[in-house]
């Protein structure tokens, strides 16, 4: 990452930073109106931290840390944007540029993660911020990009792909969250906790690595690689050692069983990843992982848990997440398209036949292929 370089605003605001080989400034005039577009790297600029903290919606996807999560396991680049009209501040877009040998030149908001629509801060405007967006995607020499949430995108824009979204209401609390449970999720919770095992909150490396290894047989399971390694390193440093997260671990005689990570940021938590040792599921250690975190977060102040994004035919997980009381949503990607200055339909790019192969593969290459194909995926 090279240095950044300060870039004034018309209005005469303190210098913010931006990226080498990005413009400093990018201004539109419009019936005497002006909107000011300034590509920011959060890695060096704490304004933009700054910025989202005023946001009522803004989660970890939005933050500092996970740009750093992202840049230090796959090399991205961020093009952070904020936008203003008229002084005030109107949107901001945490973009990142992907690149690969593999892959055409894109931006993402943001790679690997479930949601994050761009943070606005007013009803109007978001067609500006759509375009600006479109121009700065033309100077890049995107193929295209991609938001993941509504926001700014044009009420008759199609969607490129849709996930369902499930989250629960916890500020009331974690008695009435409890009498929101279905049957099935109480009796599989009162099973774990006659079983004999134990949860604890964590958030050391140990636990971290202790999660790796059921992520590692999780995703066998499911038939995909595994993240890196060094992705939940990352995910260690920036997110869990400095508060922003933490993992809730299961146990038994034998050792760690079942394993889930969760964010925070201020209001907002997210489920982000859940494992587990196949071989013991019916003693439902994963029921019993989602009963602690939801009251630890209840307890803790939290008022929402996002519970992360499901493929449409996972109908499994898709009833998991819905007996626990949640609220379901749908959650719609935007692509636009360069080439053709067109919002894209959607696109199917879901395959199945490589879940065989990975099924197959012993561990260790599971986890070559997973080092290999995440830095040109997202």
């Amino acid at each position: 990452m090279g240095q950044a370089k300060a870039a004034a605003s018309v209005s005469g605001a303190p210098l913010l930073r931006s990226l080498p080989g990005l413009d400093e400034e990018t201004n539109a005039q419009s019936a005497g109106r002006s909107l000011n577009a300034i590509l920011m790297n959060p890695l060096v600029d704490r304004k933009w931290e700054d910025a989202i903290s005023t946001h009522p919606d803004a989660t970890i996807f939005h933050s500092t840390a996970w740009a750093r999560v992202l840049v230090d396991t796959y090399g991205h680049r961020p093009c952070y944007v904020q936008m203003s009209f008229n002084g005030s501040l109107l949107a901001l877009v945490p973009m990142m540029e992907v690149q690969s040998v593999l892959t055409t030149s894109r931006g993402l908001c943001l790679p690997f993660s479930d949601y994050c629509a761009p943070l606005t801060f007013s009803t109007f405007g978001h067609e500006l911020v759509a375009q600006k967006l479109q121009q700065i995607a033309r100077e890049r020499r995107w193929s295209y990009f991609e938001l993941r949430g509504p926001s700014i995108v044009p009420i008759d824009a199609p969607a490129s792909e849709f996930y369902y979204g499930h989250f629960l209401d916890l500020r009331i609390g974690p008695e009435a969250l409890a009498s929101n449970f279905s049957s099935s999720v109480q009796r599989a919770v009162r099973k774990a906790q006659r079983s004999g095992l134990s949860v604890s909150i964590q958030s050391s490396t140990a636990a971290m690595a202790q999660f790796y290894k059921l992520h590692v047989r999780t995703r066998r399971r499911h038939g995909v690689p595994p993240q890196p390694r060094s992705f939940f390193i990352n995910i260690q440093r920036h997110l869990i050692s400095a508060g922003l997260g933490f993992i809730v671990l299961v146990e038994c005689q034998r050792g760690p069983i079942a394993a889930a990570i969760f964010f925070k940021l201020r209001r907002h938590a997210v489920y982000k990843f859940g494992a587990s040792d196949d071989r013991l599921q019916e003693l439902r250690p994963n029921n019993l992982a989602m009963f602690e975190a939801i009251r630890y977060l209840a307890e803790g102040g939290a008022e929402v848990l996002h519970l992360g994004r499901t493929d449409t035919e996972n109908q499994g997980l898709r009833r998991f997440k819905l007996s626990w009381g949640a609220t379901e949503e749908t959650i719609g990607y935007a692509r636009f398209d360069t080439a053709s200055a067109s919002w894209k339909h959607s696109c199917d790019r879901r395959s199945t036949f490589h879940k065989r192969i990975f099924r197959a593969l012993p561990a260790s290459l599971n986890r070559l292929a997973g080092a290999i194909i995440y830095p040109h995926l997202d």
